[in-house]
């Protein structure tokens, strides 16, 4: 079996609906991404010969991903009325409306199944939501 590994960052804002703790407060993070590549053979020809993938490849989608969610408030959808997401966007706020809580969890999901729908055998995504804290998501 072979691997890659790259990793990404990014920074924005949310908050836990439902959850009882300082976290059910607006707050940022410094997101760190770290994902895995992961093939039983290399690649037989062409430019990707003897790789799992181009590394150049690889860094540009995680980089891409992290890209879309630099400085943004993350949002679970539902949680904030209307009014209140149209205000915020009428101030020229950079909102992204997920369909999920917005865990460290659930990012890491959402990260390794964005990436395996580009093409990339994904098969691990960390999210750091701080330097000693990191959610797992494991495909397969």
């Amino acid at each position: 079996m072979y691997g890659l590994k790259t990793e990404a960052s990014f920074d924005s804002a949310h908050f836990l609906a439902d959850y009882h703790g300082k976290c059910e407060n607006l707050h940022g993070h410094r997101w760190r991404v770290v994902a895995y590549l992961r093939a039983p053979e290399l690649g037989a020809e062409g430019t990707e010969r003897d790789m799992v993938c181009d590394f150049g490849v690889f860094k540009r989608a995680v980089r891409e991903l992290a890209e879309e969610f630099d400085h943004t408030f993350l949002v679970e959808d539902g949680t904030l009325r209307p009014e209140t997401v149209a205000a915020l966007e009428g101030e020229g706020f950079s909102l992204t409306v997920l369909p999920f809580r917005t865990t460290a969890e659930n990012l890491a999901r959402h990260f390794c199944e964005r990436l395996r729908a580009g093409g990339l055998p994904c098969s691990q995504v960390d999210v750091y939501e701080t330097p000693l804290n990191c959610a797992t998501y494991l495909a397969d």
